[in-house]
């Protein structure tokens, strides 16, 4: 107000929008004092796992504006995400392919992107660190299975990364040969066809009780539905000599078969 009243600035109001962050609270589940002795010093935390760390916890533990209880030991948790996306990234360089993205890897990176970003917009970071997480694992699985990682996907990995991980953006961008900062880059871009779900997975029942889950097209009929249920063992098996009575098929839902 000082500075619009001299003139300085514009508007009123320095800022269109006021978030409150909750407040964390120490292991006990109360207001840390150093009278109950549960203050935890930012400054270990970053001296044992590295400021990167320390950010991405804080934004992990839970919705910004929510009171969350501080448990160092989970600071592990993202510390692992860290070392992962960093193997992910290393495995690019080593092999250095230019392996192109399956079907799989493609949908999940775009349903990322449009998580991520949309997160980052509604200040949710948490739900977009976990969104971040799905995607290391999935790219780690290829590791496993002897595929390459796909370069594509790994950069746009430690872009959306690097607003949460700056030191570890910054180092992982490097490492895939780009010499300037990863901070004039633009911004990920998905696609939003991608980010839509042709298939979906669905409970199977038997007498009302779950027996098992198949995965089919959104718009399967009952007839394919059942087909794809008797694929499943569990299924069949409960099925198996007798008569179906009645089948409740709610499509993309869930398929109850009535057998006696």
């Amino acid at each position: 107000q000082v500075l619009f009243d001299l003139g300085y600035t514009k508007h009123p109001e320095p800022f269109q929008k006021l978030v409150h962050q909750g407040m964390i609270l120490g292991s006990d589940g109360e207001k840390m004092s150093k009278s109950r002795g549960n203050v935890v010093n930012p400054d270990d935390i970053v001296d044992i796992h590295g400021a990167d760390a320390l950010r991405l916890y804080e934004m992990f533990m839970g919705p910004l504006e929510a009171v969350k209880p501080w448990q160092t030991k989970q600071v592990s948790g993202v510390v692992r995400f860290q070392n992962k996306l960093f193997n992910v990234v290393q495995s690019v360089v080593q092999n250095d392919s230019d392996a192109e993205m399956d079907a799989e890897t493609t949908k999940i990176l775009h349903k990322t992107m449009k998580k991520v970003t949309e997160d980052v917009e509604s200040m949710s970071f948490n739900t977009a660190i976990s969104a971040m997480m799905v995607l290391t694992n999935h790219l780690t699985s290829l590791m496993k299975d002897q595929v390459s990682v796909p370069r594509e996907a790994a950069e746009k990995l430690v872009l959306m990364v690097s607003p949460f991980a700056p030191h570890l953006g910054e180092e992982c961008w490097n490492l895939l040969g780009h010499e300037d900062s990863l901070a004039y880059q633009p911004w990920v871009e998905y696609d939003e066809a991608l980010c839509i779900d042709n298939t979906v997975k669905m409970g199977v029942q038997v007498n009302g009780k779950t027996r098992g889950e198949i995965e089919i097209a959104k718009d399967a009929d009952q007839e394919g539905a059942m087909a794809e249920a008797m694929k499943v063992t569990s299924v069949f098996n409960q099925v198996d000599g007798k008569d179906v009575k009645k089948v409740i098929y709610v499509p993309g839902r869930i398929l109850n078969i009535i057998a006696k």
